[in-house]
C-alpha cells in the first residue's frame, strides 16, 4: 500500500476539522498505509503533551482516542520547527510518535514512491 500524509495546520480552534484530519490519519494507518501528519502553524500545539483532548462533537470520537489509536497503528508525527519556535513552544514535550521536522524531513519520508495527501 502507498504512504499517507496528512497536512494539518489548524489547532483547537476549529475540532471538528482537527478530528476530521485525525480521522482520515486514523483510517489511513488502521488500514496498513504508512502514515504521516505534517502539523503546522496552529496544529503544532497538537503535537505537545497534554494539549489534543476532549470531543468535537456529540458522537465524535475523542481526540485522545483518536491520537492513541493512530499511535498504535504505527502513525508518526512531523512537527514544524519553525511554527514551534515562533508559538514559543520549544521547550515544551512532543507527544509520543512526534518529532520535530519541516519540508525536507517529510519530502524524504515520502521518497521517490510518492504520497497520497490530505490537507487540513
Amino acid at each position: 500500500m502507498g504512504k499517507a500524509v496528512v497536512s494539518l495546520a489548524t489547532g483547537l480552534e476549529d475540532p471538528e476539522k482537527v478530528t476530521v484530519a485525525f480521522l482520515v490519519a486514523v483510517g489511513a494507518a488502521e488500514s496498513g498505509r504508512p502514515t504521516l501528519m505534517f502539523l503546522t502553524k496552529e496544529a503544532v500545539r497538537l503535537g505537545m503533551k497534554g494539549i489534543a483532548t476532549g470531543t468535537a462533537c456529540a458522537g465524535c470520537p475523542s481526540l485522545e482516542d483518536l491520537m492513541g489509536r493512530y499511535e498504535a497503528a504505527g502513525g508518526r508525527y512531523l512537527v514544524c520547527p519553525l511554527c514551534v519556535d515562533a508559538k514559543g513552544l520549544q521547550d515544551d514535550v512532543l507527544i509520543s510518535g512526534a518529532e520535530r521536522g519541516g519540508t525536507v524531513p517529510m519530502w524524504e519520508w515520502i521518497g521517490d514512491e510518492g504520497a497520497t495527501t490530505f490537507s487540513y
